[in-house]
């Protein structure tokens, strides 16, 4: 995915976040609780945990919740939640990837499928999309932690495959089984990062407009308002009028 564009989907993503902080928190709670459940309760023991408290402070998440996200998880409490991905298409032919947990499969499946049919789109079978993304770790990083020389140096010898920089700032992507060790020589190198996650990042990507952008932003809002859906993920591409058009 281009540069600009990838930039201008984060930031637009980050507003709407912003908007709706504490849906936000719930759902970084959500998998806080689940990391520690499925192993030690001490993030430097347990990478998953590790990366999801790493990510909730990322999004300013208060140290009290977090916290309280892992004893609920200790105490042997914390509700039992699958791990489910769907697989869609949305307008024009975008590809679409649901990352769900949930305490009701059959809630979720309806409801996500529901929310497909309703915003143009079709849910389609487990791997009908996936192969259209690689599975990566992608770490971020503002424009004042260096320039695209420094970084782009930082990163390959952190053991990170690629990096895109812009003014905005860099996009540092590894392999998924090495984004705990990449994220940790990055920060050594560079200092905390803004974002450190794991992701489906596109290998082809859809050129949409602003029509076909507005329908596809519509079913990804949808998507994403569902308590149980965690991530959302498409390989939409567009330029950086139609996305300051979108606003």
């Amino acid at each position: 995915m281009a540069g600009h564009s990838k930039w201008a989907n984060i930031q637009h993503r980050k507003g709407r976040q912003d908007a709706a902080r504490s849906k936000l928190f719930s759902k970084l709670a959500k998998e806080i609780t689940v990391a520690a459940k499925m192993g030690d309760p001490d993030p430097d023991k347990n990478a998953r945990l590790r990366l999801a408290v790493k990510e909730a402070k990322s999004n300013s998440m208060p140290k009290d919740v977090i916290d309280r996200a892992i004893k609920k998880a200790s105490g042997g409490d914390a509700e039992n939640y699958d791990e489910i991905r769907y697989e869609g298409y949305g307008p024009a032919g975008v590809a679409i990837i649901v990352e769900a947990m949930t305490d009701n499969r059959n809630r979720t499946a309806s409801n996500v499928r529901s929310t497909f049919s309703k915003n143009g789109g079709n849910l389609g079978e487990t791997g009908s999309v996936s192969f259209q993304f690689d599975r990566k770790g992608e770490v971020v990083y503002p424009a004042a932690a260096g320039d695209a020389e420094a970084i782009f140096e930082a990163a390959i010898e952190a053991g990170a495959d690629d990096v895109e920089s812009s003014e905005e700032g860099h996009i540092i992507y590894c392999g998924d089984s090495d984004l705990g060790a990449v994220s940790q020589a990055l920060e050594e190198a560079l200092g905390e990062s803004e974002s450190t996650k794991l992701i489906w990042k596109p290998n082809v990507t859809a050129e949409l407009g602003l029509e076909d952008m507005q329908k596809l932003m519509k079913l990804l809002d949808a998507l994403e308002d569902d308590d149980d859906v965690q991530h959302v993920y498409s390989n939409f591409d567009a330029s950086d009028e139609v996305m300051e058009q979108l606003g």
